[in-house]
């Protein structure tokens, strides 16, 4: 068991089954956290289940507001922030043609641009202790495209390539920014998939199944833990074989 006890983690998109995988394991490795996401009933839910833990209701898309919510987020902490998982995110899938611009510009905002805002105002937290880590949450499609999602596929191949400049900028100052791309995983998301195209998809992975939440979760851990202290920029491929790097 990797040991994070009294680490300062905020995770957004904390409701999603990801998100609650990845709240799960960190608070078995008794991590002081804040959970965040945009419903309220499921951080309730979340708050019931793990009372230790601590419940910010944010949407990432008030770019305006993410400065503050940093802020308060790292008060509740205490004052100390060693550990940002930016897992929150959204889709607006439509053929290119059909794409519109709004549909374009709200995908690459909230998965992108918040993303990024999410990272800048962690790391100035981080300055202050001298170490940090930051861990982004990308996707296989990233690397590889997807049918109807060329706004999604460029939000996340677009944090993949910001997470390297960042590890880049603060690698001095015992920062680490890495990012983790899951493949298809077993959640509500892919849960609405059409079977015959579920088949096709698994047909693709070397694996022949789709992965866990707890897959990134527990890639979470070690990216947040000392044992990944040498390891920036680099993103982690938890796919079961579908794309290798």
């Amino acid at each position: 068991m990797i040991d994070l006890k009294n680490k300062k983690v905020i995770v957004t998109g904390a409701t999603g089954g990801i998100g609650n995988s990845i709240i799960e394991k960190l608070n078995a490795s008794e991590a002081n956290i804040i959970a965040t996401g945009t419903k309220v009933e499921k951080l309730d839910e979340l708050k019931k289940r793990y009372n230790n833990i601590k419940i910010l209701k944010f949407d990432i898309s008030q770019t305006d507001k993410i400065e503050n919510f940093i802020d308060e987020a790292t008060k509740e902490l205490g004052g100390n922030l060693d550990c940002i998982v930016n897992n929150a995110g959204i889709t607006q899938d439509n053929l290119a043609i059909r794409l519109s611009l709004e549909e374009w510009k709200k995908v690459i905002d909230v998965n992108l641009t918040s993303t990024f805002l999410m990272c800048k105002f962690a790391i100035k937290k981080m300055l202050k202790n001298k170490k940090g880590k930051i861990i982004n949450i990308t996707s296989v499609v990233g690397h590889t495209g997807n049918l109807g999602q060329a706004n999604y596929t460029a939000s996340k191949a677009g944090i993949i390539a910001m997470s390297k400049s960042l590890a880049i900028e603060y690698a001095k100052k015992n920062i680490n920014v890495n990012c983790i791309s899951p493949g298809f995983i077993k959640t509500a998301m892919t849960n609405k998939i059409d079977e015959k195209y579920k088949e096709t998809i698994i047909s693709k992975i070397p694996s022949a199944r789709l992965g866990e939440p707890d897959d990134i979760a527990n890639a979470v851990l070690f990216l947040a833990s000392f044992q990944s202290d040498y390891i920036n920029g680099e993103t982690l491929h938890v796919n079961g074989g579908m794309y290798m790097a």
